[in-house]
């Protein structure tokens, strides 16, 4: 999910400015990387002079689907990682992408969240994979960022920014009233489906510091009380996501004492959390955070997955 006000902001200062006013110099350059779980080697596959993020694979592995610059490209990888190609989103917009989309577990259909000049705030949208007949799934009040498709295809879970907290609901693809899913987190986060569409996966820092936390697909139940800690040490971690085997749980984990996810930052570690293992795995250090992988990055074939390393520039 992605501070949208501080954008906004920079985006109405910059159209006040002279037209000969040079844009400034980008602060990261971003490498999407795809890690191969069993060797725990790094192939870096796209590199982009700015701020790339959240990297999806597509449902036949034949490309990535990411966002830059407000705009969603698809980065051919068969046979060969190739030049991102921009998707056209109509009808509707201009569209102002963040990073929060991905494709139906079918690859029918795409959802995402954007900002657009009639709704400044973030809402979710759904549209075929090719980027048409998009539709509007949410309209606040306040902003709504997708994370999650239901495994058959008919739900979308996100977190909405409702009455100044940030909790968990989902809305149907076809459109209709949003549901609350949590009612008693101090912040919720990162919902996601398991690939059995029994539980919703999600982050929060109800209790202290952040960890992942599930319940059933339904919602947490009154005061959430069938929520469930699933993860509970010293790191920081957000944005779980499942192999499509349902076999593992990769996710982010920021230094013990992080506040937020928006900071990139060094010391951030990839961990998994295999079926029967007891505690999560280190499988990657690297400069990381925000955008890193908002979305579920596996591949298909739940070996690998994708996300994206920054480098700060001078």
């Amino acid at each position: 999910m992605s501070r949208f006000v501080a954008v906004l902001i920079f985006c109405a200062f910059a159209s006040a400015l002279p037209a000969q006013t040079k844009a400034p110099a980008p602060r990261y350059r971003s490498t999407i990387q795809i890690l191969d779980l069993e060797s725990k080697s790094v192939r870096p596959v796209h590199v982009e002079s700015g701020v790339a993020e959240a990297p999806n694979w597509s449902r036949d592995g034949k490309f990535l689907l990411f966002n830059f610059a407000g705009d969603l490209f698809r980065l051919p990888l068969d046979p060969s990682p190739g030049k991102p190609e921009r998707l056209q989103l109509a009808p509707g917009g201009p569209y102002r992408c963040n990073n929060d989309h991905d494709l139906s577990r079918d690859g029918k259909l795409l959802a995402f969240s954007a900002s657009t000049q009639e709704h400044r705030q973030s809402q979710i949208y759904v549209a075929k994979a090719d980027g048409t007949e998009v539709r509007q799934l949410t309209f606040g009040p306040g902003a709504s960022y997708f994370h999650g498709w239901s495994p058959d295809s008919k739900w979308l879970a996100f977190v909405g920014q409702r009455n100044g907290k940030f909790e968990l609901f989902r809305v149907p693809a076809t459109g209709g009233p949003e549901e609350r899913l949590t009612s008693a987190g101090a912040y919720d986060d990162g919902p996601e489906y398991s690939p059995d569409g029994k539980w919703i996966y999600f982050n929060s820092d109800r209790g202290g510091g952040w960890n992942v936390w599930r319940m059933p697909a339904n919602g947490a139940g009154e005061g959430d009380r069938e929520a469930e800690q699933v993860t509970r040490d010293e790191w920081e971690d957000w944005f779980p996501h499942f192999s499509p085997d349902g076999r593992t749980v990769v996710f982010l984990s920021f230094p013990p004492g992080t506040r937020g996810h928006n900071d990139r930052m060094p010391g951030v570690v990839l961990r998994v959390l295999r079926q029967g293992a007891k505690s999560p795995e280190i499988v990657h250090r690297f400069f990381g955070g925000q955008g890193s992988i908002n979305v579920n990055s596996w591949a298909p074939d739940s070996k690998r997955f994708a996300f994206v390393e920054y480098q700060p520039l001078e």
